[in-house]
């Protein structure tokens, strides 16, 4: 049963996925969809996998030191 696409962003995504991988609409249409169905489908949104980075690194005590304009030049060795 063949797929009628009406949507013109969609047809217009499709157009240059086809043209940027040299394929036609529909290879770049079945491409897509198969790397979609491809991904885990559990596969946390990145806020989510970020979240324990983010708590380990306000999780750290300060060191009490400054880091000024002095602190970064010293970093760089000209």
């Amino acid at each position: 049963m063949p797929l009628n696409i009406r949507d013109e962003e969609v047809n217009r995504l499709a157009t240059k996925l086809a043209q940027i991988r040299g394929v036609s609409k529909t290879d770049a249409v079945r491409h897509a969809l198969e790397n979609e169905l491809r991904r885990p489908p559990s596969e946390l949104p990145l806020r989510e996998r970020l979240k324990p980075i983010q708590d380990r690194v306000r999780a750290r005590k300060p060191t009490g030191q400054a880091a000024d304009k002095a602190f970064y030049d010293s970093l760089y060795d000209e």
